[in-house]
């Protein structure tokens, strides 16, 4: 047996093997003692091994997704081994049972309902790079739910954006990738031929039995195939599968999204808050779906904004119809009966279903009818095609719901599954097994008359089968025909012909009742996976069902509403909210309006700390992408324009693990949105240049600000405590100053007080308050003192010098150094290396500037 087991284990070095022995799974050696200590396992022995004890732990095989899913979040790689025939017997009797690695088990491969979230997507994802000049290829599979898409990226920026979007749960990467400078999580790393092209290819036309990919209109992404080839390839090998029902590779074409990188995804706490909060998220206000499936979709929605406008008008005309014909709640209840079919039926195309798998696909086909007639009188396009996707299969319903009972069991190992009178055959059998409890009764009667031991017992156990159980007292008045089979303390139990006759033919019986079960179970699976096309079409359909009820629920019960999408550049918001922060607050939410338009591009916001300039902010960012999703908005109105990307420069945190510090963080972000915001995209940019000094922080948000009105012409929200910046908005076009103020007021024991009133007025301020927010936070009343002492001596000086001073724009009598130096510089040519080395060079010029030794910019 051990040599076996090393046998199995040389050809998985690198996973935990767990080797099914009887009611166990077993490890042994180096694995017996990681799994111990990962496990909190007793750690034992079994024989020796070159005189030394071999190390062993096991685990009842009733709990294995219990340790399957402690060992998957550690990231460890588990192999099962199962039994996979009967003992051997005749000159063969002694070998170990057959065994067989039947899956390998990874972080983004499993498909066990217990081990996932229900309402998020598990991906698989790989990425592929042939040359350092050339585009990355990304390839991403749900085996849970039958997903399989490619695309290529040209810019690392939207690979990182993809990423973030689909936050993968694995991610294969050929051996000596260059990621320039990429952080993966969970990376697996795969040897690189993996990755080839011409084998991809290869491997994929077989897995479509085609010639070539042309049906699939990837032939020419070359990266991106072999990313997808390395994918299914290890997809196949971990399930020990060909995975038949993967019947489509979908193009993932990032162009028709709204783009948005890691930075404005954390910033702007669409599904994870900051602050580790499970619920103070975009996601948890919107989801109220019915089905963990339409929670899925729900999240896939919310990660991929779009920007083709005719798709988003269509999901805001169903949720109108719902709405007009207060459908939205019937369809709501008819979903929940329906539940999850999206995975169960993945399952049963990997072929790993459980027979309560079937049973949600046969409750659901009991529902589409109603589902149909409730659909009947809505109108809407997309309406009348989720209709057409969910057309009732009355004959595989009727099949499923005479096939199986009504309390189905875990596991199909033990029968138990199928209905009486749905095969004649497998009846009888059964009525032959049942029938043996009063054939016993019956024997054991005759037996007692015979020999007139009143006290005889026919009994039955796993080990010894059946037997005749007499008291030892008796056991001299036992017949002759009585063969012993065993003594124990106070009885001797015996078998006859007559009684292994019976047994045989029950063990027969019960054999057959088992196996005619199984090909039958096995034959209605079949019969769902030969509907799989059509099942999955319907499932996708009930899943877009289930976002567009829950949208229109949310608009009625939050009082949103759907925006106008045009397709002129702007947004115009009218007592918009955040919708995170409203739903977690207990006092009225102060709404506020927002107006960009050509010839008001850049608003520039101060304010006082706690003011609202941070949340009013990213309001504006949430309406603008649930507006990309086709969802109401937290506004009594809104007229919403085309927005390509969205940029945010929101709060800061030091990156100490990659020697990063919060300003180069805050650097590195502003380099990417001057590089790379348009026209068409929304930038949120708050505090630009509080990491450093006064001087240096104005004038790098002075030059920020310019640069990024002038050269990029971005939407730009861009809130600031320098107020010198107020200035700008004379200067630039389409520039213009808001702010939140402050009420000041004293209190009953003469202390001046603060009341936010968290709403935008026209113009600039030139109060923080930030000694107000101090004493609200718990500073001492002595420390505070004399920080307004040193202010009132800070302030002084400027207000002498006040009409005086020059901005640092104008410092020259023209534009600053540093605008000098960046005039010169082509922007979109940069490499992120040299952004750095350029951010380091105006650090440098600015601090020759502030001591007067270099008013030339360098060349």
């Amino acid at each position: 047996m051990m040599q076996q087991y090393l046998r199995i284990k040389a050809e998985h070095p690198s996973e935990l093997l767990l080797y099914r022995m009887g009611d166990f799974y077993e490890l042994f050696y180096e694995d017996a003692v990681r799994g111990a200590e990962l496990l909190d396992l007793t750690l034992t022995a079994r024989g020796q091994s070159a005189g030394e004890p071999i190390p062993m732990a096991g685990i009842p095989h009733h709990a294995l997704d219990t340790y399957l899913k402690r060992l998957v979040a550690l990231d460890e790689r588990v192999a099962i081994c199962e039994q996979t025939g009967e003992a051997p017997s005749g000159t063969h009797k002694g070998a170990p049972m057959p065994r067989e690695v039947v899956r390998i088990v990874t972080r983004g491969t499993i498909t066990e309902e217990t081990l996932l979230d229900s309402r998020q997507d598990n991906v698989l994802c790989a990425l592929c790079r042939p040359s350092a000049n050339g585009p990355w290829g990304l390839a991403l599979l749900d085996l849970s739910a039958g997903r399989y898409a490619l695309g290529e990226y040209s810019d690392k920026t939207d690979l990182e954006g993809e990423l973030a979007r689909l936050a993968p749960a694995e991610v294969l990467v050929p051996e000596g990738l260059d990621l320039d400078g990429m952080e993966i999580e969970h990376a697996t790393v795969r040897q690189s031929w993996e990755f080839d092209y011409a084998a991809a290819h290869r491997r994929l036309c077989e897995h479509f039995g085609t010639l070539n990919l042309a049906h699939l209109e990837c032939e020419h992404l070359k990266a991106a195939l072999g990313a997808a080839g390395a994918l299914l390839g290890y997809a196949q090998l971990t399930q020990k599968s060909a995975l038949e029902y993967l019947d489509h590779l979908e193009r993932l074409v990032s162009d028709s999204q709204l783009k948005l990188n890691p930075q404005a995804r954390a910033s702007l706490e669409l599904e994870s808050s900051l602050s580790g909060d499970p619920k103070a998220n975009l996601l948890w206000v919107l989801d109220h779906c019915q089905t963990p499936m339409g929670a899925r979709a729900l999240r896939r929605m919310l990660n991929e904004p779009l920007r083709d406008f005719a798709v988003l008008r269509a999901r805001q005309q169903a949720q109108t119809d719902l709405t007009a014909s207060a459908s939205d709640a019937l369809l709501a209840g008819l979903l929940q009966r329906i539940g999850d079919i999206e995975r169960p039926l993945a399952r049963i195309g990997i072929e790993r279903a459980s027979p309560r798998d079937l049973g949600r696909i046969r409750t659901a086909l009991t529902v589409l009818p109603e589902l149909a007639e409730a659909l009947q009188s809505l109108s809407a396009p997309l309406l009348r095609q989720i209709a057409a996707d969910t057309q009732p299969l009355p004959e595989l319903c009727d099949e499923l719901v005479r096939a199986l009972i009504d309390e189905l069991p875990t596991h199909a190992r033990d029968g138990g599954i199928l209905a009486e009178r749905y095969d004649e055959e497998l009846d009888r059998l059964r009525n032959l097994a049942d029938s043996a409890s009063r054939e016993i009764t019956e024997m054991e009667a005759r037996e007692r008359d015979a020999t007139g031991i009143s006290q005889l017992r026919i009994r039955y156990n796993r080990v010894q089968g059946y037997y005749i159980e007499l008291p030892r007292s008796q056991a001299e008045r036992a017949p002759e025909h009585y063969h012993r089979r065993q003594t124990v303390r106070n009885s001797e139990r015996y078998f006859t012909e007559e009684l292994k006759s019976f047994e045989e033919m029950v063990h027969s019986s019960q054999e057959q009742s088992l196996a005619r079960e199984r090909a039958l179970y096995t034959a209605l699976l079949q019969r769902v996976r030969d509907q799989y096309a059509r099942l999955q079409t319907c499932a996708r359909a009930l899943s877009l069902l289930d976002v567009l009820c829950c949208l229109t629920d949310r608009a009625r019960m939050l009082d949103w509403h759907l925006p106008e999408l045009v397709d002129t550049p702007g947004i115009e918001i009218e007592q918009g909210r955040h919708p995170t922060v409203q739903a977690h607050s207990s006092d009225a939410f102060v709404p506020n309006d927002v107006g960009l338009s050509e010839t008001r591009r850049c608003l520039l916001i101060t304010g006082p700390n706690m003011g609202g300039k941070s949340t009013y902010m990213r309001q504006v960012a949430l309406i603008v992408i649930l507006a990309h999703i086709g969802a109401p908005v937290p506004a009594s109105r809104a007229r919403i324009g085309p927005v390509d990307r969205i940029f945010t420069r929101i709060g800061a945190g030091d990156n100490l693990a990659a020697g990063l510090s919060t300003f180069m963080l805050e650097m590195m972000e502003t380099a990417v949105i001057l590089r790379q915001a348009g026209p068409q995209s929304l930038v949120l940019m708050d505090e630009i240049g509080r990491g450093t000094s006064t001087s240096d922080g104005l004038a790098l948000a002075w030059a920020s600000l310019r640069h990024l009105v002038l050269q990029r012409g971005s939407f730009a929200l861009f809130a600031t405590h320098y107020f010198e910046l107020t200035e700008l908005a004379e200067s630039l076009p389409a520039t213009v100053n808001l702010h939140f103020s402050a009420n000041e007021y004293e209190d009953a024991r003469g202390h001046v007080r603060l009341a936010f009133q968290h709403r935008v007025h026209e113009g600039a301020t030139n109060r923080s308050y930030g000694l107000h927010v101090a004493r609200l936070a718990g500073i001492p009343e002595p420390v505070l003192g004399d920080a307004r002492s040193k202010m009132q001596e800070l302030d002084q000086p400027r207000k002498e010098s006040a009409g005086t001073e020059t901005p640092p724009a104008q410092a020259s009598g023209g534009r600053s150094p540093i605008e000098e130096r960046l005039a010169l510089i082509d922007i979109d040519q940069l490499s992120p290396r040299e952004a750095q080395a350029l951010l380091y060079e105006l650090r440098t010029l600015l601090d020759r500037t502030a001591s007067g030794t270099d008013n030339a910019p360098p060349r």
